[in-house]
This record gives C-alpha cells, structure tokens and sequence, in this order.
C-alpha cells in the first residue's frame, strides 16, 4: 500500500469530517452563540474528550499498536487475536469504572476542571447536568479507538477516518432538531455526544468481522501481551498527553476570565485543528504501524527513511497553514462564525487566540511525527522526561503571557503553541542524538526552496485579504466568495512555486511496510 495515497484517504476524509465540524461549530455559533450556556458545554465536552485522547487514541494506542504489530508479524493470527481479547476486556472494565466516576463526581470534576463557574451557580449547575450526559463518550470512544488500532494495523485506515463524520452529524442533527425540545436548549449538543459514541463504535464493528479480529469478553491477568501494554499505558499516559494537559489547566486560567473566553478559545482551537488533524493525525496514524513493523524486523535504515518522509511531508503542509492561520484570521473567522449571536467582537477576540496557537502549529503537528518514532520502538521513558520539561516550561509561559504581559486568553493559547515547539525540538534532539533518525540528503536546498513558497505565498496573502473591518462589515455571501478567492490563489501559488521549483507528487511516494 502507497503511504501517499493511504494520506491522502485519510486527509480527504478528515477534510470532510472538518468541513462538517466547521458547519457544526458554525451552527453552534448561530443559535447559542459564545456565553454561558456554550462555556457549559465546551467544559463538559471537554473533560471526555480530554479522556479520550489522553487514555485511548493517546496512551492505549501508542502503548498497544507496537505490541499488536509484532504478535501479528511473530506470533501468528490465534495469539493475535487472544490478546485482542484480552486487552479490549480490560480496557472496557476500566472504562466502565471510568464512565460511573464522571456521572456520580460530577460537581467535583467541573470544580476542578473550571473552578471559576462556581461564582455563578447556573453556569456550574448547568456543567454539572451536561457533564453527566457526556461522561460514557469517553466509554464508547474509547472502544472506538481500539477497533481503529486494530484496523490501522491491518492498513484499514480509511475506516476509522471515516468515523469522526458520524460524530459532526450528530452534533449537526442534535443542534437543528433536538434543541427546541431540550430545556435548556444546549442540552441537544450533550445528547448528541452520547449517541455520536455509541454510532461510532456500531459502524467499525462489520470490517472488524471482516478481518476476524472482533473482541470477544476473555480475561487471563496471564497473558504476557496484556501486561506488556498496562505497563505501557502508565508512562504513554503522561508522555502524549503533555497538549492536553495543558490545555486543561489553560481552561482552568480561561474560567476566571471574562465570560466567552472559554469559548473563544474552543473555536481557535476548532481551526487549529484543522491542519493538525489532516496532516499531524494522518501521517501519525500511517507512521506508527509502519514503523512498528520496521522495529520488529530490525530494519533501522527503513525507520529513518520513513521518520524523513514524514518531516518533510509536514515541513511543506504545516508550514504555509500556520502562516495562513495567523495572517488571515480575521477573513476565516468572520466568515465561519460571524452571525446570529457570534458578533464581531467574538471574531477579534477569538483571533487573538487563533494567532497565539497559529505561532506553535508546525511544533503541535511535529510531534506527532516524532513521538511515534519512540513509541514504535516501546521506548517511553524518552517521550516521558521531555513531556515532564514541557509541561512545565508552558505553564511558566502561562504566567508571563497572561499575568506579565497581560495577553489574557491569547497568552494561553500561545503557550500552547511554543510548549509544543519545544517538545518536538526536544524529541528530535533526541532522535538524532540516539541515532534513530538520519536526515536524508538534501534538506538545505528542501528548506530553501519551501521557503521561497512560503513567502510567495505571504505576499499573496498580504495584499489579498483587504482590511479587517471589510471583513467585519461584509455580508455572509460576501466574505465567502472573498475567502473562496484568497484561500485558492494561495494554494494556486504556493504549489505553482513549488512546481516551478522542482517539487513532484511521485517525490513523496513511499510503499507501506508489510
């Protein structure tokens, strides 16, 4: 299987998923707007889908694919699917454990979580209530995250991309349909969590039968295999989850700050995750698996020409995102966002924010490159000490973004962003220091020649997007045939340059390992 191709599935589809997710939040934006009731929601969103990345697509994913790939490859297809079975009956009793603690501690998990909502009793109250219906996402998503370990390792990756659509069509229908009927109305969005999960899961269950790997309830405290993942998990848990953390504890500064904050921060992150997820989610997604592969058959030159391809892959995609997030955030939040109850207010203040994390995107979508590059080799140790430097390198920016420089909820976010350029600069210091990753030949003129886009690109940009307040001023139908324009001469231009400049589709083609 082509890895090119495998990326572009998997980017097309989370093209979808975010084109439906930018109609969500748009819709979310129009009928409630960016208050008290959404500052509800977002946190009580928040803490289950911090879960479900930290715990199963973060720590359970990079702590069991590793293992799964070398049972597939040694042990053949009867031990593979016992430890299957095994690990998937575990994590669902911990989950089920997990899901209970979030309905019954609720009030306890909303005041840590933000405990600036306890000077507003209904804003807590109405925390309390969403949170108890979102809390089993975090059960359902996380079964979903082991059948997509599953399938990705079996090259299925376009299943589990396909997945995350089905959640932004709940959120869509609970926003049209059910929130007339709710009381309050926000509570169709924590409905819509609910059954977003359990559809999830219903629909990668066929192709997990297709393949004959779907988990049956065995447990045997025995199997090696299983052990080997627990003792995985714990340090996995911390060692990729360093974002996460951080952006719970920068909800924590956001609750006591004016009301939208919360929310403004949400639809930054929303955009910013736009370009993570196309690029950092998708390359992490088809890198692990092959590299896995790579370590159990001791084929080291192969893992560093594939760790090569996956950096200059997002040096050229990461690099004129975050340049065109920061430039033109007026242009794409305005025209998102702007309407009903989101007001130009909330476009400025929300592109603070989309700025501060738009300085720290190359950094956030590297990581994911090259944490996987530790994980596929079962070294955890590594990723852990440079998560502990990081964590507390961003919370001592936190301090003097928002408290000496007074940057308020933009501090926040770019405390973010350059926590996670540190991380990624610390984890490639490493990578080279051990002799993992060998850069390739020809990275001097690669970075010269990306960068000649890049800036070709800036000055399209530049003198392309107008004033802030035509923007600000301008009709709905207006800024999207605007933005339309900008956004494709961008495009147009930066890889007409790249073409002119030598760049070819058949450069980046790379053959998945089997």
């Amino acid at each position: 299987m082509n890895l090119l191709k495998s990326l572009a599935t998997i980017s097309g589809l989370t093209l979808v998923s975010r084109i439906l997710a930018f109609a969500r939040d748009v819709l979310i934006a129009r009928v409630f707007g960016a208050g008290m009731a959404t500052d509800a929601f977002f946190v009580a969103f928040k803490l289950p889908n911090l879960l479900r990345r930290m715990f199963a697509e973060g720590a359970f994913s990079q702590a069991f694919v590793p293992i799964f790939g070398e049972y597939r490859n040694r042990r053949g297809h009867e031990e593979t699917r016992l430890l299957v079975d095994h690990v998937t009956t575990m994590l669902a009793l911990i989950l089920f454990v997990v899901t209970l603690i979030g309905i019954i501690a609720a009030p306890v998990l909303v005041y840590i979580s933000a405990p600036g909502f306890a000077r507003d009793a209904e804003k807590f109250e109405l925390t309390v209530q969403l949170l108890r219906w979102t809390s089993p996402y975090i059960f359902f998503i996380s079964l979903v995250a082991v059948a997509a370990a599953i399938l990705n390792t079996y090259n299925k990756f376009w299943v589990p991309a396909f997945a995350p659509i089905l959640l932004n069509v709940c959120f869509i229908g609970g926003a049209l349909w059910l929130a007339p009927y709710c009381d309050p109305p926000i509570m169709a969005l924590a409905w819509a969590v609910f059954i977003a999960g359990f559809v999830q899961l219903a629909f990668q269950i066929p192709f997990l039968k297709k393949i004959d790997m779907l988990p049956s309830l065995r447990w045997s405290w025995k199997d090696e295999g299983m052990r080997r993942v627990i003792r995985q998990m714990g340090p996995a848990l911390f060692g990729v989850s360093i974002a996460q953390i951080s952006l719970i504890i920068n909800t924590i500064f956001a609750s006591f700050m004016v009301a939208g904050s919360v929310s403004w921060l949400y639809y930054a992150d929303r955009l910013m995750e736009f370009p993570a997820g196309m690029l950092g989610a998708a390359l992490g997604t088809i890198l692990l698996p092959s590299l896995s592969k790579c370590h159990a058959n001791k084929d080291t030159a192969e893992y560093s020409r594939l760790l090569d391809w996956g950096l200059r892959l997002t040096f050229m995609l990461a690099l004129p995102s975050a340049l065109a997030l920061g430039m033109i955030a007026v242009p794409l939040l305005s025209t998102f966002f702007q309407r009903g109850a989101f007001v130009a207010s909330d476009v400025l203040m929300t592109s603070q924010a989309l700025v501060g994390y738009s300085v720290g995107l190359i950094g956030i979508i590297l990581v994911k490159i090259l944490a996987p590059g530790f994980y596929a080799r079962q070294n955890i140790r590594t990723p852990v000490k440079i998560g502990i430097v990081t964590l507390i390198a961003t919370q001592l920016m936190n301090v003097l973004f928002v408290f000496g420089m007074q940057l308020h909820h933009a501090g926040l976010a770019l405390s973010i962003g350059l926590g996670a350029c540190l991380n990624s600069a610390i984890l490639f210091y490493f990578l080279r220091k051990n002799g993992i990753y060998q850069p390739e030949p020809g990275w001097p003129s690669y970075f010269a020649k990306v960068g000649i886009a890049v800036l070709a690109l800036a000055i399209t940009l530049w003198f392309g997007m107008g004033t802030t307040d035509s923007w600000l001023a301008g009709s709905g139908w207006v800024r999207i045939g605007r933005l339309t324009a900008l956004v494709t001469g961008g495009v147009v231009v930066y890889f007409a340059v790249l073409a002119a400049l030598g760049f070819r589709p058949r450069d980046f083609s790379r053959r998945a390992i089997n």
